[in-house]
C-alpha cells in the first residue's frame, strides 16, 4: 500500500552531484523510499547545469517530477574548489533535461520551507553555499526547519584525516555560519563512520540492477578506473532520515579551522550532552546495506 503524501517526509536535497559517485546513490535512494516526499532538488559548486542534468536523469527513470534549481557555482569567499563534473561523461547514454528554472536556490528553498513550516528535512551533502546563503538572507527559515541533515566533517579520528573533509573544505566559510546557526535537529554524518561502509566493482556490478541504479554503474566505469572502491557517505546521510537507529550520535558543538591550504575546514568536535549538534559516532553496516537496497525491492525494474 502506497503511503499518503500527507504521511511521508519532506526532504530537499543539496548536492554537488557528479564528483563523488555517492551522491547519485543517495538520490537514487531518495527517489525509491516510499516515505520520502522529494520535494526539490537543489545542485551545488562548480557546474552545477551539468550537476542538474545528472540529478534529472534519476527523476526520469523515477517517473518523478521533482523541482530541480542550479544553484551557486562559487564558494562565500573564493572560487569554487571542485569546478568540474566528471561524471557528465555519461549524459550522453541517458534521458535527461536540458533547462531548468532560473528561481535562485535560496528563495526556491525559503518558498517551501514557509509553505510547510516544522515539515522540512534539508539534506545537505556537498559544500554548504545554498544551504549557507539561505540562513544569511532568510533568518527566519532555520528555526522552521523540522531538521538539517548533513554529509560533512571528520570528528573523532582526525590521525585518519590530516586534512579536510571535502564537502567543509570546499566551502570552510559556508560550513561556518551553518554550525554557526540554530536549527531545531542539527545532525552530521561524518568520514569517521561513512569510511566503514564501501563496496569493490564485483558488488556493485551484482547489487546495481534496479532501472534507478543502473546509471550509476556507468558513473562507477569512470569513478573505478582511478579507486578501487565506492564509499556510501551521503546515501548515510540519506537513510538516516527514514532509518535513525543505523548510527549512534553523540552531541557537541561543532568548530571549523580555516587555514591556507588543505587543512582549510578542519571539523573539531566538543563534545557536550547539552550541545546543538548531533554527530554519527557509529553505524550497524549489515543494517545499512539490508535498509538501503530494501527500498528497490518493491519497484518495477
Amino acid at each position: 500500500m502506497s503511503i499518503n503524501n500527507q504521511e511521508k517526509t519532506k526532504v530537499i536535497f543539496d548536492t554537488d552531484i557528479g564528483s563523488d559517485i555517492d551522491d547519485a546513490i543517495a538520490l537514487a535512494y531518495l527517489l525509491a523510499q516510499e516515505e520520502c516526499d522529494l520535494l526539490g532538488i537543489t545542485t551545488v559548486s562548480g557546474d552545477t547545469i551539468k550537476r542538474a542534468k545528472l540529478a534529472s536523469i534519476f527523476c526520469k527513470i523515477a517517473k518523478q517530477k521533482v523541482p530541480i534549481i542550479a544553484g551557486q557555482e562559487n564558494r562565500l569567499d573564493g572560487s569554487s574548489r571542485q569546478p568540474k563534473v566528471p561524471h557528465s561523461l555519461v549524459l550522453s547514454k541517458w534521458e535527461h533535461e536540458s533547462k531548468f528554472s532560473k528561481k535562485n536556490p535560496v528563495e526556491f528553498i525559503a518558498e517551501i520551507v514557509r509553505k510547510y513550516p516544522h515539515q522540512i528535512v534539508l539534506l545537505a551533502v556537498g559544500p554548504m553555499t545554498n544551504i549557507a546563503s539561505l540562513f544569511l538572507k532568510y533568518p527566519d527559515i532555520p528555526p522552521l526547519l523540522k531538521s538539517l541533515r548533513l554529509m560533512a566533517g571528520s570528528f573523532f579520528s582526525v590521525e585518519d584525516a590530516p586534512i579536510a573533509e571535502w564537502n567543509v573544505y570546499c566551502d570552510p566559510k559556508a560550513a561556518q555560519i551553518i554550525y554557526g546557526t540554530s536549527v531545531s535537529s542539527h545532525t552530521s554524518i561524518g568520514l569517521d563512520v561513512t569510511l566503514k561502509l564501501d563496496m569493490n566493482p564485483e558488488e556493485v556490478s551484482k547489487r546495481f540492477s534496479h532501472d534507478l541504479l543502473k546509471p550509476i554503474i556507468d558513473m562507477s566505469d569512470i569513478w573505478f578506473s582511478e579507486r578501487e572502491k565506492i564509499f556510501f557517505h551521503d546515501p548515510l546521510a540519506a537513510l538516516t532520515i527514514f532509518e535513525d537507529n543505523v548510527c549512534t550520535y553523540s552531541n557537541g558543538l561543532v568548530s571549523i579551522k580555516r587555514s591556507m591550504d588543505r587543512l582549510d575546514g578542519i571539523t573539531g568536535l566538543t563534545e557536550n550532552n547539552n550541545g546543538p549538534h548531533s554527530i554519527a559516532t557509529t553505524v550497524n553496516k549489515e543494517i545499512f546495506f539490508e535498509s538501503y537496497f530494501r527500498v528497490f525491492e518493491n519497484k518495477i525494474k
